[in-house]
């Protein structure tokens, strides 16, 4: 289907498009540590990479990535138009958190990446995220 606005038109269009960020893969994660009985983390604390959620006492840093945004390898799609921009755009994001996770781990932060589909509702505990936590977790959930 054709445009019906310019392409300088459609561009001044979507530069006022604003990110609401990924709030709510974010509230998932909050709830589910919650429904697992987690305590001690900190939401955005000013870190390298401006990891989601971060455990101050285990040096642990948390980020919860998008499917699309961040190139699942399950469930990223592509899209059809503009795929070179896309792909290139999806590519910057995979290279950005790389570097971020390079840059926590020389500061002495662990650095755990959560993918959005591992939190749907009443889903286990990803089993990364069981390993980093160890000694947060109460004794039935292990």
């Amino acid at each position: 289907m054709t445009d019906i606005f310019s392409k300088r038109k459609r561009s001044e269009i979507m530069s006022r498009v604003r990110s609401r960020g990924n709030q709510s893969t974010e509230v998932a994660l909050a709830s589910a540590l919650r429904r697992w009985k987690v305590a001690g983390w900190r939401r955005h604390l000013p870190l390298t990479g401006r990891p989601d959620f971060c455990f101050p006492g285990l040096q642990l840093a948390i980020f919860v990535d998008g499917c699309f945004w961040h190139g699942c390898p399950r469930h990223g799609t592509m899209p059809e138009t503009n795929r070179s921009f896309w792909k290139a755009k999806i590519a910057r994001n995979k290279r950005r958190d790389l570097s971020a996770k390079r840059l926590l781990r020389s500061q002495g932060w662990r650095v755990v990446r959560i993918w959005e589909h591992e939190l749907k509702a009443n889903a286990p505990m990803p089993r990364s995220l069981k390993r980093a936590l160890g000694p947060l977790l109460p004794a039935n959930s292990r």
